[in-house]
């Protein structure tokens, strides 16, 4: 049976799994009922953030798909998945276009020599303009180098909601045919000759068995491969251990299923070596040579992992000591290849990711598991070349109504911003920035202010530049809490004239704890607990009256993106809390004057 593999590749929110899941349906893998996002946190915010592959069979020929996520943050999922595939499924909005994240994936997968099969996505949207784009597309191939082969790419146009693709607008709707076909006729097969060659394959995930323990996703690059072969693993150093496959998969579907053997061209589940890593090489013999490692880009944030040390310390939380967190971490270092994380100091340990929503998944899981933690502020990576202090900066892509332009323009240039482009098109602006990433940390919540929640930011690292100095960004101040108690409502309604508040009346709150932010700036200690003074005389106000204003709802990335570089965040399974480092206000000036 022939083989082709091949990744589909998106900006967000572009159309990648629900793509895959059509393709499944058509081809009777799945009812429908299924779909490739599978965790629960995938469920909740309709993104993609870890790769997974499946496969459809079609005439005779085994398509191995593999659904990458479209968000920035993860992109080290895509960079991985890209080596181990033949061709590229490029989906772009038939409405919006190529996106910061479409140029990201789009120039990985042409540096690779790969040549993308484009799906203008979405046509049955009003306002699509799939003509349009698909110049669009053309242009950003240009944009990127692409070579005279890799410009005459391969255009279809879908819906997949509806489960239909057509090479031509005017085309009659059916199902996806069309695209399964043009994947047979355009994705080259494995060579025949690859299978007499020695056995080598390359991890490109990892994977957890409850029996099996650790079981590497990989790509066989040639030969043959058995269950109980002996085998040989290659790290990035060259060095050599020998191992034993004690159980090899295939996938039919999302199932995986037991075989005796595979073959070049397939991709396989392997158990049997415990501590196999992403990009090491397997082979047959220790006298082959090791497939080329896999490079991922740099992280561009850090920030600090903690113990909670707060007065409402190991209240929710199940594994709170600083060996519980660090073996969690350990963990997490297998199998999530964009982040790094330093574990040289004891008392906390820095770790360094791709973006806010890299860190904020990682302390989502944390805390779905029962871990209670705090961590610090976040800070972009500085490095030095040849005596140049360096940064990194993002591309910037905003859609936002005309109205709101001026003030998004002006918000970003007082953040170093570079304005590159700008284009209307239907009351509507796009603008490009260039910025470095220490301008983009924080402003996310004031553009959803400014925009009133219609626009749309979406960025892509860029690499690293020069340092552009400082930035004078409005940091806000904060509402201390300078008591321990429950929070009432008779405080808390004369509170909510000075700033925005985080908490609501019946809270529990302790001294040196975050409450809300100040209007004008500056931190303020407040008391949330006191209560109304009781007389017996009556009074000419009802207590009734008192209506608090709906707290600012504090999640993950919120808290990160607003906290100031004196706070914590506090991350329970139950509760998230900014702050103060130094808990009392004598504490916070003895520190002042240091």
């Amino acid at each position: 049976m022939e083989i082709r593999n091949i990744a589909i590749i998106a900006h967000v929110d572009h159309g990648k799994t629900t793509l895959t899941d059509a393709l499944m349906k058509q081809t009777g893998m799945t009812d429908g009922t299924v779909t490739m996002d599978s965790n629960t946190l995938e469920k909740e915010r309709g993104i993609t953030i870890y790769s997974k592959n499946t496969s459809v069979f079609y005439k005779d020929t085994k398509i191995n798909i593999v659904d990458t996520p479209g968000h920035a943050d993860f992109s080290s999922e895509v960079e991985r998945i890209l080596r181990s595939i033949d061709c590229v499924l490029l989906l772009v909005d038939a409405q919006e276009g190529p996106m910061p994240q479409t140029k990201f994936v789009l120039k990985k997968s042409l540096q690779l020599g790969l040549h993308p099969i484009v799906v203008i996505n979405k046509i049955d949207k009003p306002s699509a303009r799939p003509l349009e784009v698909q110049e669009m597309v053309y242009e950003l191939f240009l944009d990127l180098g692409a070579t005279d082969e890799q410009l005459n790419f391969k255009v279809i146009f879908a819906a997949s909601k509806l489960g239909i693709a057509k090479l031509q607008l005017e085309d009659e709707d059916k199902d996806l045919t069309p695209l399964l076909d043009l994947i047979l006729s355009n994705v080259k097969p494995v060579p025949a000759e690859a299978v007499n060659e020695p056995f080598a394959a390359q991890p490109f995930n990892l994977a957890y068995d409850n029996f099996l323990g650790r079981c590497s996703i990989c790509r066989v690059y040639s030969g043959i491969v058995k269950d109980g072969q002996n085998i040989f693993a290659i790290n990035a150093d060259g060095k050599s251990r020998a191992g034993k496959i004690t159980k090899l998969f295939t996938y039919r579907g999302l199932t995986r299923q037991e075989v005796p053997q595979a073959e070049a061209g397939d991709i396989v589940m392997i158990a049997g070596i415990p501590d196999i890593e992403i990009g090491e090489t397997i082979v047959a013999s220790a006298e082959q040579q090791a497939l080329p490692a896999i490079s991922i880009d740099e992280p561009t944030i850090t920030l600090n992992f903690l113990v909670n040390n707060s007065p409402f310390a190991g209240r929710e939380g199940k594994f709170v000591t600083n060996r519980q967190i660090k073996e969690r971490l350990e963990k997490e270092l297998e199998v999530n290849v964009g982040l790094k994380i330093d574990f040289s100091d004891n008392a906390f340990y820095k770790v360094s990711g791709r973006g806010e929503l890299h860190i904020a998944i990682l302390l989502e899981n944390l805390r779905r598991e029962n871990y209670e933690l705090q961590v610090s502020q976040p800070q972009v990576i500085f490095k030095e070349e040849g005596g140049v202090k360096l940064e990194p900066f993002e591309e910037v892509t905003i859609d936002v109504p005309e109205s709101s332009q001026g003030t998004v323009i002006e918000k970003i240039s007082k953040r170093k911003g570079n304005l590159l482009d700008l284009k209307t098109h239907n009351g509507q602006s796009r603008l490009v920035f260039e910025m470095p990433t220490r301008g983009l940390l924080g402003y996310r919540n004031e553009f959803v202010v400014d925009t009133r929640g219609e626009g749309i930011l979406c960025t892509h690292v860029l690499g690293f530049k020069p340092y552009v100095g400082e930035i004078a960004k409005t940091e806000l101040g904060s509402m201390i809490s300078m008591a321990t108690g429950k929070a009432l409502t008779f405080s808390l309604f004369g509170l909510q004239e000075r700033g925005t508040l985080y908490i609501g009346a019946n809270i529990d709150v302790y001294e040196g704890m975050v409450i809300g932010n100040t209007s004008k700036g500056h931190d303020m200690a407040v008391n949330p607990i006191k209560g109304k003074q009781l007389t017996n005389m009556r009074a000419s106000g009802a207590d009734d009256a008192m209506k608090l204003v709906t707290p600012f709802d504090l999640t993950l990335e919120t808290g990160l993106a607003i906290m100031n570089e004196d706070e914590y965040l506090e991350v329970t399974p139950k509760n998230i809390r900014l702050r103060k480092q130094f808990l009392t206000e004598v504490e916070r000036n003895r520190n002042k004057r240091k």
